[in-house]
């Protein structure tokens, strides 16, 4: 089964983390891809990945004149989407066992308890012909 580890932030969550030490940002980094080569050796990675700032989002819904509609992220959103992780894995338990290690992953020597929004991929039924 494969899940999807969404890791969501707030802007003072971002704004305190640009103001880590490189040495500190380098140690937190170091956890998480350890976490990825555990996973990778165990065969349960599937991909990470860390996404632009919300102000490089748009909301898109439908069209109009043969264009996009588009909005910006809206800065009164207390909470928005920073990353995620793929894994495979046999149960959602160990989802939500590797969900844990990547919320507890710490900095300065205390975990960051970044939450993470853990949801199956639905995979689609085989076609019979």
């Amino acid at each position: 089964m494969k899940y999807i580890l969404l890791m969501t932030g707030t802007k003072a969550g971002v704004d305190d983390y640009r103001t880590w030490a490189k040495a500190d940002v380098d140690a937190h980094m170091a956890i998480l891809r350890n976490i990825s080569k555990e996973l990778t050796e165990s065969g349960e990675f599937v991909a990470t990945n860390g996404l632009g700032g919300p102000d490089q989002a748009r909301t898109v819904r439908g069209m109009k004149d043969g264009m996009p509609i588009t909005d910006g992220i809206f800065p009164e959103s207390k909470e928005f989407l920073l990353g995620y992780w793929i894994v495979d894995v046999k149960s959602p338990e160990r989802a939500y066992v590797i969900a844990g290690r990547i919320s507890a992953a710490e900095c300065r020597g205390v975990p960051t308890n970044m939450p993470i929004e853990v949801r199956q991929i639905m995979e689609r039924p085989e076609k019979s012909c």
